[in-house]
């Protein structure tokens, strides 16, 4: 496994017994069970406060980021896209140690032993052991065919069956049952998704929200049911339908259980410490064993599990403070959810299931189409919120549930007007407060960005690195690129120079027509001139129409890049940019070798002046992308709106039409 030369020597296989003497001289000695993000994380922040760290891992695999699961399903990234990024340290500091499955805790021996026998010293023991998918006890689950969705290996499986899957049913219509869909669908599967409770998402979002949400879905052909359970999962030797509570049959020849997480408590169980959902812990996530803690999925605070990656980040650095001796306190957090579920935004804060049924409580909503919001409101402060549909001001509205805002008269009016809780003014990312949350899916907040950025990250990898924001589902990048941008001139993007001298080129010629007309063919027949044998000879002509076709499809090939995998295997995006900006200056050459610039009239004349518009606007889009660092200087753009942006939408759009007309000029050429 390579690692980059800032990160730290991954050292498997190595007894822990051994740990030098220096190591535990400059620190305690932490070993941390679970190498999935919260884990990871605690062990970067371990590592930073100068304690020698020991990750034991079950998993063969390199730790990766469980939220990038459903991309990797669907085909939109590998896997090594999703590996997460090795803490930040000495080169020496900390070892990770792949395939180490923990059985057991020696309490008295500060020792834990792995299944090979072998024994680990610890000065204090991090417990980060996740959780694992629920499988109800529904007749038929041991049927080939039934399958989860929750770690890489998962994925992987599903991924295989989806080759020979045709009807696919999700049980459970959560976050992850949905993610199942998305990615099943995406591959071509007829999909049901199945929610015994009235609505999707039930944790999140309120009826209307349920419904609208399914609306949406429905209409990128996933079928949805909800408010019925299954009875059974029907089949022989393997799996044929779901069998429903009301009686109905779904045909299906696989089914995907995503019905929740159960926490692993069964080391600690054995271990003699106390657990009840989870592994109890206090505000500074120490278990009834002061030298062990426990943190993320399988931990238990404050009575509360929390399943998500953001409270998780916050239980390892409380933890991580505890064991170097700082005052840490985890006080609990409102749960917030924020993103795009099958191609519909979605937003939700605090307990919503609790605030629609909780005395002293009121809503307020609004709607607008498919769009709609909703807020809570106790005792005058903001206790909760979600919506369907975009909402700028949901990171602003988080923050507020979160400290329990107040909420003013003119606010609910504003928002039962308009849909917005403040005026519509966006504010720069360099004028958010200190405490606001940037990064959802991590909590990491516009302060602690800041600081990364003052100690010399200057790229959105190296914030990463410094404070994980942008390594769990990458939608708070371009706030993150844009904070750079404030601090920094803004970086070009790779092989800028050929991209914008290229482009610069494509569009001098492409103007040509415009300004010079077309070339004129001989007055009197010449068969030694070119411009006849160009322009007139019947081989030639079709020769110069056969490969300016194959450039343009050879341009199309390359936009459904994200559809046609095995292109990645022949380089990375940047290499492929510029092949595409070469192929569209290759089209120029070749509509001037097959008309001249002579465009016609008719329909012939559409289809040139159109494929003309394209490659204009492409040409265009090249220059905008290419001097993108140029004209974000001079406040042209942003890195969260691009320059690019409009040509490249308008260059999407001027395409369309181009199969169209060009199956009518080679129709009209071979049939008239």
């Amino acid at each position: 496994m390579a690692v980059h030369a800032e990160t730290l020597e991954l050292r498997q296989d190595r007894p822990a017994d051994a740990v030098p003497a220096a190591q535990c001289a400059r620190g305690l000695n932490v070993v941390v069970v679970g190498s999935g993000p919260v884990g990871m994380r605690a062990a970067q922040t371990l590592l930073q406060d100068g304690h020698a760290v020991t990750v034991l891992s079950e998993q063969a695999m390199p730790p990766y980021n469980r939220v990038r699961l459903t991309p990797l399903l669907s085909g939109d990234v590998q896997f090594g896209e999703i590996i997460l990024p090795h803490p930040v340290g000495d080169a020496s500091g900390v070892a990770l140690h792949l395939g180490r499955r923990v059985v057991g805790i020696h309490r008295d021996a500060r020792q834990v032993v792995t299944a090979d026998g072998a024994l680990w010293p610890y000065d204090r023991l991090v417990l980060a052991t996740g959780s694992h998918a629920f499988v109800p006890g529904i007749p038929g689950t041991n049927l080939p065919g039934v399958m989860t969705f929750r770690t890489a290996e998962d994925a992987s499986a599903l991924l295989a069956r989806s080759f020979s899957a045709r009807r696919v049913a999700v049980i459970g219509g959560g976050l992850l049952g949905l993610e199942a869909a998305r990615g099943m669908r995406r591959r071509q599967c007829e999909v049901t998704v199945i929610e015994h409770e009235g609505r999707l998402m039930p944790r999140q979002l309120d009826q209307v929200g349920g419904a609208l949400l399914a609306d949406r879905i429905a209409t990128l052909g996933v079928a949805v049911r909800t408010g019925v359970a299954v009875r059974t999962i029907a089949g022989g030797v393997r799996v044929e339908a779901l069998e429903l509570a009301d009686g109905d049959r779904v045909a299906c020849d696989t089914v995907i259980v995503c019905t929740g997480v159960r926490a692993n408590t069964g080391l600690a169980r054995e271990a003699g410490l106390a657990f009840d959902r989870g592994i109890l812990v206090d505000e500074a996530m120490r278990t009834s064993d002061p030298d062990i803690f426990a943190v993320g999925e399988c931990a238990q605070a404050g009575g509360q599990l929390y399943g998500l990656v953001g409270p998780g980040y916050l239980q390892a650095e409380t933890a991580a403070a505890a064991i170097g001796g700082r005052r840490a306190c985890f006080s609990g957090v409102a749960p917030a959810t924020k993103l795009k579920v099958i191609g519909a935004d979605v937003f939700s804060a605090g307990e919503i299931e609790q605030l629609e049924v909780r005395a002293n409580v009121r809503s307020h909503t609004w709607r607008d189409g498919p769009d709609y919001r909703r807020i809570f409101v106790e005792r005058g402060r903001l206790a909760g919120a979600l919506s369907v549909g975009a909402w700028a001001q949901s990171s602003r509205v988080q923050d507020a549930v979160q400290a329990g805002a107040t909420v003013y008269p003119w606010m609910i009016h504003r928002f039962r007007r308009s849909g917005s809780l403040w005026p519509e003014a966006e504010i720069d990312s360099c004028d958010r407060p200190a405490a606001a949350t940037l990064c959802n899916c991590t909590g990491v907040t516009y302060g602690q960005v800041r600081g990364v950025i003052g100690t010399g990250a200057s790229s959105v990898e190296a914030i990463g690195l410094g404070c994980g924001a942008g390594t769990v589902c990458g939608t708070c990048k371009p706030l993150l690129a844009e904070m750079l941008d404030a601090g920094a001139p803004p970086a070009a993007v790779p092989l800028w120079r050929p991209v914008l001298g290229l482009s610069a080129l494509a569009l001098a010629i492409a103007a040509l027509p415009v300004l010079a007309g077309y070339v004129p063919l001989p007055a009197a027949y010449d068969p030694e001139s070119l411009r006849v044998w160009l322009w007139q000879d019947n081989i030639v002509k079709q020769w110069s129409g056969f490969i300016l076709l194959g450039i343009t499809l050879a341009a199309f090939a390359i936009g459904l890049r994200k559809r046609l995998r095995v292109i990645d295997r022949l380089g990375g995006f940047d290499g492929w940019r510029l092949a595409h900006v070469l192929i569209g200056a290759a089209a120029l050459a070749g509509l001037f070798a097959h008309t001249g610039f002579n465009l016609g009239a008719n329909w012939n004349g559409a289809l040139g002046w159109v494929f003309l518009a394209v490659l204009a606007i492409g040409a265009v889009t090249g220059i905008a992308t290419g001097g993108d660092h140029a004209l974000r200087a001079r406040r042209i753009g942003s890195a969260r709106t691009p320059p690019r942006t409009v040509p490249v939408w308008l260059h999407v759009f001027a395409v369309w039409p181009l199969p169209v007309l060009i199956a009518l000029h080679v129709l009209a050429s071979y049939a008239f």
